[in-house]
């Protein structure tokens, strides 16, 4: 079992007898012995340790899970090293309690990996990471993290069981991908939880834009115009797949649209900050003026922007777009 961090109780007083440790294993270094060298230098990392893990009272939190979440907190939405976290913890295990607050408590924190990930397969993700964190999120390094969203999870716990179910599946990690966001509809997930369910496969990412623009899964992000989700995240807004002709549509085409039409549908105005559990307009979809399969191009003249609701309502006959077309 590692050792447990000693709280010290006067930090001066602890600096002091570090200072005299030291002192002796600089004698100690004269000698032949390296295992007496060695052996010297113990009583001083431990209480370094101490000392580390003392910046925080015991009053604010106990436990070494417990000081990193406080670090955490006291710094959101900033790039943290692991050597800061194995300082304020006391513990050399604590990229271990990192994984807990993020799998057992609910606590969205980014790894490099991750923000690197996300970043190479997603331009406009990349520059929201960048005026988001202040640096350019590939040059991350694979010991950082960040806490990108400061309520708790408190979903996530559960979360984590259905992953480690579906990661073992034999299927694709687009299946994988998708029989996730279908269990979870409406609720967003982080990339953390993406990446580990792809088994740290690069590819998830790409796999995530492809279910929208090629599935017509509305997979969506804050880039998509879904300003309410945390930076990083994603949704499948709804279980059904966009009308097969209406898929295919590039992402910067999307969001070009969306802007346009201030992400609203253009017959009623709905917006997503007006969504109700009692009003069946749950999402915004692109709608092609002239069909796709009938040559209508992917570009924004082409797009407008309706509610599922308006949207299934032309698709049935029942609604005429003559006056909400762009002019």
């Amino acid at each position: 079992m590692s050792r447990q961090p000693k709280f010290v109780r006067n930090i001066p007083n602890g600096l002091d007898r570090l200072k005299e440790l030291l002192d002796e294993f600089e004698r100690n270094l004269s000698q032949p012995d390296l295992r007496k060298k060695v052996l010297s230098l113990i009583p001083a990392a431990h209480l370094l340790r101490d000392v580390g893990s003392s910046l925080v009272t015991r009053k604010d939190a106990r436990g070494a899970r417990a000081r990193i979440l406080l670090y955490f907190q006291k710094y959101p939405v900033t790039l943290i090293d692991g050597d800061e976290l194995m300082v304020i913890s006391g513990i050399g295990e604590w990229a271990r309690r990192v994984r807990e607050l993020r799998v057992q408590d609910g606590w969205w924190i980014y790894s490099g990996n991750t923000f690197q990930q996300i970043s190479e397969d997603d331009p406009r993700q990349a520059a929201a990471l960048k005026e988001l964190l202040g640096v350019d999120p590939r040059t991350i390094k694979t010991h950082q993290y960040a806490l990108v969203r400061t309520q708790q999870d408190r979903d996530a716990a559960f979360r984590w069981l259905q992953l480690n179910s579906i990661r073992k599946k034999k299927i694709s990690v687009k299946d994988k991908l998708l029989e996730y966001f279908r269990a979870n509809v409406g609720q967003p997930v982080t990339g953390e939880e993406l990446r580990y369910l792809a088994n740290n496969k690069r590819e998830w990412t790409r796999r995530s834009r492809e279910l929208r623009t090629e599935n017509g899964w509305p997979v969506m992000t804050m880039q998509q115009g879904r300003t309410d989700l945390p930076i990083g995240s994603y949704v499948l807004e709804e279980d059904r797949q966009t009308y097969e002709h209406d898929r295919k549509i590039p992402d910067a085409v999307r969001v070009e649209v969306l802007e346009r039409d201030q992400f609203a549908c253009r017959v009623c105005g709905w917006t997503r900050d007006k969504a109700h559990k009692d009003d069946p307009r749950r999402l915004l979809e692109l709608h092609h003026i002239e069909e796709h399969v009938k040559g209508g191009s992917n570009k924004a003249p082409n797009l407008l922007t309706l509610c599922n609701v308006h949207h299934d309502d032309f698709h049935a006959g029942r609604l005429d777009l003559t006056p909400n077309l762009p002019q």
